[in-house]
């Protein structure tokens, strides 16, 4: 039969001492108080563990931090978990973990997860890293290092506020959308029950949408004029061309590889990873797209990129670098690179080519699923004739063959 420990009070507790020895006070129910010479009081419980019935003993904490109040309080938790078969260490070392994690699992880290799994979605390096940046520019520095489970939709409101009182409509909406993105993740992932920022966005102003500015039609043969005497590099007036030409986005005509252009079929493919849409497009080069890469033959050719940058000919062009040329031409605030494509679908539309054979043209995709589901076409065929026609187009804007008063009509070739 078990003896039955006497329980301890206060002041045996608080007067007890270890001379020669460690010393061991029992007060009952497995509980007891161990006193070490050095005069450090532990208190330890000792139990059967539920599932393999070994005698266990388990650290509660050092007195006086720990009261025998509390230790009996603890003893009396441990005691109904033993009932549940539920071993108190066991619980212990999860409950640590799970702080461990509740640390751990900062906006920051969550933000960096989630930043992984953004990459495998093909996105190009430059959107990437503009993603990253606008998070670590305009968030991190409020809550990088919070707990995502602390995190509340006033969190993240104060924290773009200076966004807002700057101005930056537009980047509280991108900033806005990639928080949610973030949060929903950790939804995603079982970090948290719900996100605290989906509604955030309703707090903050619709920024106004703004065009990317451009010219009409009938002002092409001026800037052409502009361009053919602008004190710019070769290269430079040369990319603008071929973008003009091509109806690339800025990015990819600064970045075209020769290992992407076939001379023999006249096309420029775009793999899907340089694609907005991530579709490869591929591009008929007209006459004049073939004149400008003839051009560009003895400046780049035993290289990689056809518009090689300035200061690394093995890497390519900036794609900034005809935004700042137009600048300098006196066109700030008039007209962008990215422009130039709203110039062609202008003239095109205006001419009467197909609605479709133009957004192939513009390597857009259909928003209606179900119907670009259906159709799969490129219409190649058809855009060789639209891309002859447009470069026949451009060059008579170049050479002065017709004049803003003529208009747009009656140029198509027949």
């Amino acid at each position: 039969m078990a003896i039955q420990a006497k329980p301890l009070t206060n002041t045996e507790v608080k007067a007890a001492k270890a001379t020669n020895k460690d010393l061991s006070l029992y007060d009952g129910g497995g509980l007891l108080l161990f006193v070490k010479s050095s005069g450090i009081k532990t208190w330890r419980l000792r139990y059967y563990h539920p599932t393999t019935n070994k005698r266990t003993t388990l650290t509660l904490g050092h007195y006086p931090t720990l009261s025998l109040a509390e230790a009996r309080r603890v003893r009396e938790e441990v005691r109904a978990l033993l009932a549940q078969g539920i071993d108190p260490q066991e619980q212990q070392r999860q409950q640590q973990e799970k702080e461990k994690a509740f640390n751990n699992n900062t906006f920051a880290k969550i933000t960096a997860d989630w930043f992984t799994v953004k990459k495998s979605k093909g996105l190009t390096e430059d959107t990437l890293n503009n993603i990253w940046r606008s998070l670590e520019k305009n968030i991190f520095p409020y809550v990088e290092g919070v707990s995502i489970t602390n995190l509340t939709a006033q969190t993240f409101i104060q924290a773009m506020e200076p966004i807002r009182a700057s101005g930056r409509l537009e980047t509280v909406r991108r900033v806005t959308l990639r928080i949610n993105e973030v949060m929903n993740y950790a939804v995603n992932a079982g970090l948290i029950q719900a996100n605290p920022a989906a509604k955030i966005s309703q707090v903050f102003e619709n920024p106004t949408v703004k065009h990317m500015p451009t010219i009409r039609p009938e002002k092409l043969p001026e800037l052409m004029r502009t361009l053919s005497v602008a004190n710019i590099e070769l290269q430079t007036r040369l990319v603008i061309e071929f973008q003009l030409l091509t109806i690339a986005r800025p990015a990819e005509a600064a970045t075209a590889r020769w290992d992407e252009i076939n001379l023999a079929d006249k096309t420029w493919t775009i793999p899907a990873s340089r694609m907005k849409m991530r579709r490869e497009h591929v591009i008929p080069l007209s006459p004049q797209s073939l004149a400008v890469l003839e051009a560009m033959k003895p400046i780049s050719a035993h290289r990689p990129y056809v518009f090689p940058s300035f200061k690394n000919p093995l890497k390519p062009m900036n794609s900034t670098t005809a935004n700042m040329a137009l600048r300098r031409m006196g066109y700030k605030s008039i007209l962008v690179a990215h422009g130039f494509r709203s110039i062609v679908s202008t003239t095109l539309n205006e001419e009467g080519f197909a609605p479709d054979v133009i957004e192939a043209a513009l390597a857009h995709v259909d928003t209606d699923k179900v119907r670009s589901a259906y159709n799969r076409s490129t219409y190649l065929e058809q855009r060789r004739v639209l891309m002859d026609w447009w470069g026949e187009f451009v060059e008579q804007a170049a050479t002065g063959k017709f004049t803003a008063a003529e208009g747009v009509r009656g140029l198509r070739i027949k």
